[in-house]
């Protein structure tokens, strides 16, 4: 797996049950998949000669995000590499302009490429300010993506250089994912649709499932999700992220790899998010989706401002507190907003749950 993150960190657990080994191509040896798992191999994504000598001996090579250049995929592709998912998958996940561009049959908020600031201005003409500008490759976690209310803030960005798509700012009920994962033979698995809730562009909580979501959309979100994989040729899991509006559902973005939205599935499904990827890069069968309880609930465990009691010591006093939250952190240094865990509980009543998962995170990253 390329990238040494969280998701690789999570993935080296799932790949141990499967009695596989994970080799990690990871930045520093601090990295979160570097403290645990045993082949860790020290070089950066944008580095070919890195990649090349990384593949050597792997019978598969994946990623935790989207961001190895797709040139160098293409070449490891043309020496024999097997990579899952392909470039010519993955690059609509990289590439925002060109998503759009391919995703002609399905719903999307309106949008158009920009060359100046007048398709900008052009473009909100037709739609009303403010407007969504995001840079097309190398955004997550809300960054690379601006609210502009006017012309002059559209000025200030296009002088920055950045590649810019612009979309229109939809009236959203709710941001709802659909995660699905398809195997080289094309077995398909969907997980049920999740509701998740952002702030400051950082999903903070996933609800698993959308609570009050009719059947009729959460079966079309699924199918939705399932035709963009067999229509991209995808390999592994494919997290769709949606738009719920009074119109219907839109697709907002594309991630080929295990995703935020899914990490509730480690405990809340009977296969998690992480084993299916694993299951559809080596061609395994694909496993059950199914919930294991009515309601699960993933808070995300932001850093919290420095000083106060140990980490350790609030585990201790939340598990004595709640001994069914379930607790993932991923061994990095806490800054001020930055993701370093999760946690994940499990229940019959999605009001209950909710709040004590936000309790939980909100004790691990506040200390109160």
């Amino acid at each position: 797996m390329v990238g040494g993150g969280q998701l690789a960190r999570m993935t080296h657990q799932a790949a141990i049950s499967l009695g596989q080994s994970l080799r990690v191509l990871s930045e520093s040896p601090d990295d979160s998949a570097a403290l645990v798992a045993a082949d860790v191999r020290i070089g950066t994504h944008t580095d070919l000669a890195a990649l090349r000598e990384f593949a050597k001996g792997c019978e598969a090579l994946t990623f935790d995000h989207e961001h190895v250049p797709t040139a160098h995929i293409e070449a490891l592709e043309a020496e024999g590499v097997k990579v899952f998912p392909g470039s010519k998958a993955l690059v609509f996940a990289q590439d925002k302009g060109l998503m759009r561009e391919r995703l002609t049959s399905a719903p999307t908020p309106r949008w158009r490429r920009v060359t100046d600031v007048s398709d900008i201005s052009d473009f909100a003409a037709e739609t009303g300010w403010p407007v969504i500008a995001k840079a097309t490759r190398g955004g997550y976690d809300g960054k690379g993506v601006w609210v502009l209310d006017d012309a002059a803030a559209a000025a200030e960005l296009v002088a920055t250089g950045t590649p810019l798509i612009v979309e229109e700012k939809v009236r959203l009920k709710r941001e709802l994912a659909a995660l699905v994962a398809r195997s080289p033979f094309g077995q398909v698995a969907a997980y049920p649709v999740v509701e998740t809730v952002q702030k400051d562009g950082i999903c903070v909580e996933v609800l698993a499932p959308a609570p009050g979501l009719p059947e009729d959309l959460a079966v079309r979100a699924q199918q939705l999700a399932i035709d963009l994989a067999n229509e991209l040729g995808v390999v592994g899991l494919l997290a769709v992220e949606l738009f719920e509006t009074d119109e219907g559902i839109f697709v907002n973005e594309l991630a080929m790899r295990p995703h935020n939205s899914g990490h509730w599935t480690i405990e809340g499904a009977r296969t998690s998010q992480f084993e299916q990827h694993l299951r559809a890069v080596l061609d395994y069968p694909m496993g059950e989706t199914s919930l294991t309880a009515p309601a699960v609930v993933m808070a995300n465990v932001l850093g919290g401002e420095p000083g106060g009691i140990s980490i350790d010591e609030r585990l201790h006093h939340l598990f004595a507190e709640d001994p069914g939250a379930r607790v993932h952190l991923y061994g990095k240094q806490v800054r001020p907003g930055r993701k370093i865990g999760h946690v994940t509980v499990l229940g019959d009543d999605m009001t209950k749950v909710r709040a004590r998962a936000a309790r939980a995170a909100r004790w691990l990253q506040e200390g109160k």
